[in-house]
Parts: structure tokens; sequence; C-alpha cells
């Protein structure tokens, strides 16, 4: 990038033909960000042009040539800075928001559903179930058909079961038979359940055979 000359003599800069805005244009075209932030001078044009007063800036402007502070033909301009502060920000801002780390829940569909009656938050569903370990150990289970069981009945979203179970069950369709695997921190996470017949170590990864037979 060639330096640039001097595009104006004193008297024009003295005089009302050369403007605030003018001066401020020239400087956030050519100086280095570390200049403008010297004098001040970073920032929307408009802003800027209305707080500086034309000796300060006569200033930084006689002041750039003296010290030949222009900015290289690699660096971003004042106006290319504000402008990406402005427009992309409010993307990435969305864009950071979306969820990391392992999901809530992994499913595989054993049975398909209806593909239609699907639950929504506030839905009473009825479910049979057998929950297990990683090793294969049953801790629970409503699913014993030679005793007559009655099918788990309650309300998604209302934090009646774990978390992962609310959200599991979102996914599926009446009649809808699937194998869920819900991570700890969305089953009963650092706590566990000691107390339990068979008890629920600390941050267990849970499976469960799930049915779901009904929903109102």
């Amino acid at each position: 990038m060639a330096t640039p000359t001097q595009d104006w003599t004193s008297e024009q800069l003295l005089s009302d033909a050369v403007s605030k805005k003018d001066i401020v244009t020239y400087l956030h075209l050519n100086a280095t960000h570390d200049f403008l932030v010297e004098f001040k001078l970073t920032g929307k044009l408009p802003t800027v042009v209305k707080n500086a007063k034309k000796d300060s800036l006569l200033e930084a402007y006689n002041s750039l040539f003296a010290r030949k502070a222009f900015r290289g033909a690699d660096e971003p301009s004042e106006e290319d800075i504000m402008a990406a502060k402005n427009a992309p920000t409010a993307v990435v801002q969305k864009e950071a928001v979306v969820e990391s780390g392992p999901p809530k829940f992994t499913k595989v569909v054993l049975k398909k559903g209806d593909k239609l009656g699907f639950p929504k938050k506030g839905s009473k569903v009825a479910v049979f179930y057998t929950g297990y370990f990683d090793d294969g150990t049953i801790f629970d289970t409503n699913d014993n058909t030679k005793k007559k069981s009655n099918p788990l009945r309650f309300k998604v979203g209302s934090g009646n079961v774990i978390a992962g179970w609310d959200d599991a069950m979102l996914s599926m369709s009446r009649g809808e038979k699937a194998k869920i695997i819900i991570e700890a921190e969305h089953a009963y996470g650092k706590k566990g359940v000691p107390d339990a017949k068979i008890p629920i170590p600390p941050n267990t990864r849970l499976t469960f055979d799930v049915e779901l037979v009904s929903l109102d």
C-alpha cells in the first residue's frame, strides 16, 4: 500500500472547505487502529464526527503524516472493523448457544409406532419399561406380563421422571418400542439413587427398553 499524500493544505483544513466528516473519514481509511485509539477517534463515523473538535482533528491529521502512522495493506480500516462488530455479532452470539457435550439420550427403535400419536409437553402417557446398567443388570422394571403389571403413567415434561425420559417421550409415537440410552447427567446425575432396592451409583448411564402403550 502506497503512503497517502496530504490532500489538503493548511488553509483548506482551517476553512469550511474541509469538514470534520472529511477529516474523520480520511483518518478512518488510512490511519492504524492504534493511532485512532490514541486520538480517541475509534467508533462509528457519525458518532466520532459529532464528538470530535476540529482543532483536535487537525492535530491528528498532521500527526498522521509526521509519524507515518498509516495502516498496512493487510490491516482492516476502521470502517471494516466497525462493520465486523455490528453485522456478524448477532449471528455469532446466536450460534454460541448451541448445546455441546453428549446428547441427552440415544434411541434405537425396536418396533415402529403409529407415527400419528406423538406426546407433547403436558401429555399423559402410559409406558412399560425395563431399566438396566451397561453390564446388563436390571435395576427396575414394570414389564411383567405374567403378573399383569400396570404401565407407568405420568405427565410428560412435568418433572415426574428423569429428564432423559421426558425428552425421549417427545420422539416416540403410540405403540413404539425403543431402546433408550440416557447419559448420567440426564438420569440421576452425581447423586444416583443409593436407597433404591437395587442402588443406582452416581454418574451412571442407564438403558431402558420402553414401550409407549397410550397417551392422552
